[in-house]
């Protein structure tokens, strides 16, 4: 019997992946019949993820989305699963493939995600985030955020940036470099893609960070700016945030860094989505707000330094 035609079509609809299906067949030990009420869930930035039930149980299983081959490190992403393993830190991850990506984990009902607008909401998931930063992970490879900037920009392959004033401001995020290795924290196993999104709030109150696929080594106040960035915060809301990652009170010259990390992000995933766009993934607004950061908080970190 050819397996693709005793398989519900919908199905096959669905998940735009006959292979998939195979795949959370063999890790479940299950026929193939027995996954069902599969759809997908809302489409990330970087992959693909639909909920699925087997026996009454609910999972949710990742495809890597378009040019993720060249984004992410599938290896690296596994030695990073392999460094949080039992510090109760993550979803429980039941499959992770490092050549294709392909991941299994199990769905939390009641779970929802960080409202970056609630501040009880931040407040609890910033303390995890310290929590995981204070451990001091380690793994073997680093996140280089000036490096990687180069080389986003080299998957456009020579076309030009749509910003008119991107070299400008490119030349202007990397002279920010100096301050921040003066200032730099002792590098530890860094989330990088710690946006409110990556948070799951629990129905007992705890609190789990998941999708680790970009974590690395790095100065974990960078966690800070991701999330700020991710959120679209002000000035304002940005200084809240710091304030309460570090209790209320934070030095000047770390403030000034993180600052600085918000317009290097900033330009890091404008990046990022110029390639993804060249692909014809659009972020819209949220591209924009990147670049913007970039300008901004530089501009912001110049009135710091001169005050």
């Amino acid at each position: 019997m050819n397996i693709q035609s005793s398989i519900d079509k919908n199905i096959i609809k669905a998940t735009n992946n006959l292979n998939a299906l195979l795949c959370i067949s063999k890790v479940l030990n299950e026929d193939i019949v027995n996954i069902t009420d599969i759809h997908l869930m809302k489409k990330g930035m970087t992959n693909r993820s639909f909920y699925f039930q087997c026996r009454g149980k609910k999972y949710i299983m990742r495809i890597p989305g378009e040019g993720t081959d060249k984004l992410i490190n599938r290896k690296e992403e596994a030695s990073v699963y392999r460094a949080i393993a039992g510090k109760d830190l993550s979803d429980r991850v039941l499959y992770i493939n490092p050549v294709n990506g392909y991941k299994i984990t199990e769905f939390y009902r009641d779970a929802r995600v960080c409202d970056a607008h609630n501040k009880m909401d931040v407040k609890c998931c910033l303390e995890r985030l310290r929590e995981f930063h204070e451990m001091k992970l380690q793994v073997e490879h680093e996140f280089d955020l000036f490096a990687q900037i180069e080389f986003y920009e080299s998957l456009w392959q020579g076309t030009p940036s749509g910003y008119s004033d991107y070299a400008e401001t490119k030349s202007r995020v990397f002279s920010l470099q100096q301050y921040i290795n003066e200032y730099k924290e002792e590098y530890c196993l860094t989330h990088i893609d710690a946006v409110p999104d990556n948070f799951l709030i629990l129905s007992d109150g705890s609190v789990k960070l998941i999708d680790w696929e970009y974590a690395a080594m790095q100065d974990p106040h960078v966690d800070i700016a991701m999330f700020a960035i991710y959120s679209l915060y002000d000035k304002d809301q940005v200084d809240s945030l710091i304030d309460i990652y570090f209790g209320g009170y934070c030095p000047k010259e770390i403030r000034i860094k993180i600052y600085c990390y918000i317009a290097v992000c900033g330009l890091l995933w404008s990046n990022w989505c110029e390639y993804k766009e060249k692909l014809g993934v659009k972020f819209c607004e949220y591209a924009y707000r990147q670049y913007q950061y970039a300008k901004d908080f530089f501009d912001i970190v110049q009135r710091n330094l001169i005050n």
